[in-house]
């Protein structure tokens, strides 16, 4: 405290201000986050800015509800869109439908924006709505259970270590017999098979399944499938790759995932985010020091991420945040305060949005004290402000261009151009219907996979499905090439080189590689458990190269 009141008294409000402006002056392209303020006044010269390089260098937005984390969020995607970088965001409450619709001028909107120096005006943004499994409005987004993989899926049932290492074997199985597991009814049908008198002897060779672990599991795939999370898994499987669009303009897709459930399966919605995440991790190539990320993924509610963690899921988060940065990549996290966030991810945070905190217990006051403790050495009070802070404020500090934290300002933050709050139903359907993504993911295929296999009825079930309309999964084209569509109404693009499909319009499994790699299904085999390693990722997702 006597460095700070030295610091204090030694400096005017003015070279305050001049070295926080200094400090954000970048010579690439940024983010715009708002303008500094040094005891109440605003200097609107003294521009607070994200480098657009720096992005993938993950970060943090934190505080306590209704001090404007979300408008934050919209704020950043939109600028984020008109510097050609996509974005992935969870809408929980629906207000980020205001991205579809432009701002509406107002007096205080005026008086805010000219205070803060900037030059408003309305506008609209390229949004691609989706829904997890159709629940909501916007394009389905599914999984295939063999692409969700055993560590994600054990996390959603609330399997122990023991039983999650079982389901790691079951996955193992399935992975070796190419049975796929398109959803829950075919992993339940493999474990059954397996725990049958016709499947005991490959059981056997498992080893470390019981039986009685398996009727846990078992259990909890009914309980799960009865609480309605069975629609999130299924064909077809959704292409990560399609958060990486951009349109005509040059501007980057906002992908809007809406979460309107989210309360009744946190755990569930949380996950797939992961899953999301885990995906692009693993097929994305390497990019390095790029200019301006691939993609910046924001993750809300962050706490839901790591409450009961395993060690195994935790390890697979901290790497992974450690790691996706070089495929150009940016994970924000916004949740109500960094304690929310373990230390070995936080510590990986480079940027920092920091909203007001509230201290109405000692339990708070200690937070506070911690947080105010996590930032650079400041000439703020940094205790204070991280209480005082009003709404639409912010204590911000970001990694600069040559690597170093930029100083501490207290930030008085600019105004989205869309609207600030939900879009009418209306704007969001017609979005929706306008979407070309509809043609692939609309509409739920149950091709033949483990459970078919099992029970003898795959030549059945493919005669049948000879007969059900193409629901675009014969596709010739890309958007890109074809010209359709995409995201708003409006033709979107994909990084050359990704998502690369075959004749079917789908990326080929690694089910079908394998078959045509005996070589690979053969070490596969000697290896054991530990072959799983070759085809799976971190999280023991499938991994598929597009």
């Amino acid at each position: 405290m006597a460095l700070y009141a030295v610091t204090m008294a030694e400096k005017s409000a003015a070279e305050r201000a001049e070295n926080i402006r200094t400090g954000y002056t970048f010579d690439g392209g940024s983010v715009r986050l708002g303008t500094a303020m040094v005891d109440g006044e605003v200097f609107p010269e003294a521009a607070v800015a994200l480098p657009l390089r720096m992005m993938n260098r993950h970060g943090l937005i934190a505080g306590a509800t209704g001090t404007g984390k979300t408008i934050t969020l919209q704020l950043m995607a939109e600028q984020l869109s008109e510097a050609g970088v996509p974005t992935f965001l969870a809408d929980i409450k629906g207000d980020l439908t205001g991205l579809s619709t432009p701002g509406e001028a107002s007096e205080k909107l005026a008086a805010r924006t000219r205070n803060v120096g900037m030059d408003w005006s309305p506008a609209t943004y390229p949004v691609e709505y989706f829904s997890l499994g159709g629940a909501g409005t916007g394009v389905p987004i599914r999984a295939t259970v063999t692409s969700f993989g055993p560590l994600l899926l054990s996390r959603v049932l609330g399997l122990n270590e023991t039983q999650e290492a079982s389901l790691m074997l079951v996955f193992h199985y399935a992975d070796q017999k190419n049975l796929e597991l398109d959803d829950l009814k075919d992993l339940r049908a493999v474990i059954q098979y397996l725990t049958s008198d016709e499947g005991k002897d490959e059981l056997a060779d498992l080893g470390g399944l019981s039986k009685a672990t398996a009727g846990v599991i078992l259990r909890s795939l009914v309980t799960l499938e009865t609480q309605g999370g069975d629609q999130f898994f299924g064909t077809p499987e959704f292409d990560t790759a399609e958060l990486l669009r951009t349109v005509e303009d040059g501007r980057g897709v906002i992908s809007c995932l809406e979460l309107p459930t989210l309360l009744r399966q946190p755990l569930l919605f949380s996950t797939f985010l992961i899953w999301l995440l885990a995906d692009l991790f693993e097929e994305l190539p390497e990019v390095g020091d790029a200019e301006k990320p691939e993609l910046v993924f924001f993750l809300d509610e962050a706490h839901l991420l790591f409450e009961d963690a395993s060690k195994a899921f935790m390890d697979s988060i901290t790497t992974t945040v450690r790691l996706i940065r070089s495929k150009g990549v940016g994970v924000f996290f916004i949740t109500q305060t960094p304690q929310d966030v373990p230390a070995e991810v936080l510590g990986q945070l480079a940027n920092r949005v920091q909203h007001a905190l509230r201290a109405f217990t000692p339990d708070d006051a200690k937070a506070l004290k911690a947080t105010a403790s996590t930032f650079p050495l400041s000439d703020y009070d940094l205790e204070e402000a991280l209480t005082a802070a009003g709404t639409g404020e912010a204590i911000v500090t970001v990694m600069n261009e040559t690597g170093s934290p930029t100083p501490v300002a207290w930030t008085r933050l600019w105004s989205p151009r869309s609207r600030m709050g939900a879009s009418e139903e209306a704007v969001v359907e017609q979005a929706v219907a306008a979407s070309g993504l509809l043609e692939e993911y609309g509409t739920v295929v149950d091709r033949a996979s483990a459970s078919e296999k099992l029970d003898g009825r795959e030549q059945d079930q493919a005669g049948r499905a000879e007969q059900q309309p193409n629901h675009g999964r014969d596709r010739q084209t890309d958007s890109a090439e074809s010209g359709t569509g995409r995201g708003s109404g409006e033709r979107t693009t994909r990084p050359a080189g990704r998502a690369a499909r075959n004749g079917s319009g789908r990326r080929p499994s690694t089910s079908t590689r394998r078959q045509d790699n005996p070589i690979m299904d053969v070490a596969v085999q000697v290896a054991g458990v530990l072959g799983k390693e070759l085809v799976r990722g971190l999280f023991g997702t499938r991994r598929r190269r597009r």
